[in-house]
């Protein structure tokens, strides 16, 4: 009689370990999918295993170099994605035409060239709002894609963009082009030395970058990559 009761009370004990286990299972199974949905609003590749990649150039400044690059990539036959900010795309509008007429993605780089991981939600919101309408004005499209300047993003930009039907780009590959020592040379190896399928290479328009994207875009080439735009990436 009493081996039977330390045996029945053995599988209710057991029964509860079970319940605990199971318990703690489905509760990791459910954090991990509702935190890899928050994840999958903020791109830093894209999604396709194949030698493809994309150009990231955010603008605010270097209206002096757009031209140049503008003629490379028809010479090339490449379509980028520009990122550009509001108060730019206000203050040049030809040159955001000029981009959009030779083919090229626009993407939302905010109203202005802030660190968005410092504004709360409706801040988070206002910026890519007013960064919207303001290209929705001058090429009346919808862009898609937004890049935060810096990278910098909370979960009130993740939130913002992802309630404004944006997704947020950042990047594999950083060309770090605006710094003072990015030389040419220096710009290709770091594009070289990291490359992968379905790279985000971010840039800006710079004299150095412009010098470098000849050698670049036939390096690549050379290896069998192609170059196409952001949205192109993410299907």
């Amino acid at each position: 009689m009493k081996l039977f009761i330390i045996n029945k009370k053995g599988i209710y004990m057991l029964l509860i370990a079970i319940l605990i286990i199971i318990s703690i299972i489905i509760y990791i199974s459910i954090y991990n999918k509702i935190d890899e949905t928050f994840r999958t609003d903020v791109y830093y590749k894209g999604n396709i295993d194949k030698k493809v990649v994309t150009f990231a150039c955010n603008v605010d400044w270097g209206d002096e170099h757009i031209p140049s690059m503008l003629q490379l990539f028809k010479k090339y036959d490449v379509r980028i994605t520009y990122f550009v900010t509001g108060r730019w795309a206000e203050k040049s509008p030809e040159l955001l035409k000029a981009m959009y007429d030779h083919g090229h993605e626009i993407g939302n780089h905010g109203y202005r060239h802030v660190d968005y991981d410092q504004l709360g939600y409706e801040q988070n919101k206002e910026e890519i709002i007013k960064a919207h309408n303001a290209i929705k004005n001058i090429l009346e499209i919808q862009p898609n894609y937004f890049a935060p300047p810096s990278g910098a993003y909370n979960d009130n930009t993740v939130k913002a963009a992802k309630d404004l039907n944006y997704d947020i780009i950042m990047w594999s590959i950083d060309t770090i082009d605006w710094r003072q020592d990015a030389t040419r040379d220096i710009i290709i190896d770091r594009v070289i030395n990291k490359l992968h399928n379905s790279a985000i290479i971010l840039m800006h328009p710079t004299q150095e970058t412009v010098r470098a994207l000849p050698e670049l875009i036939e390096y690549l080439f050379a290896e069998n990559y192609k170059i196409t735009t952001v949205g192109n990436l993410m299907e």
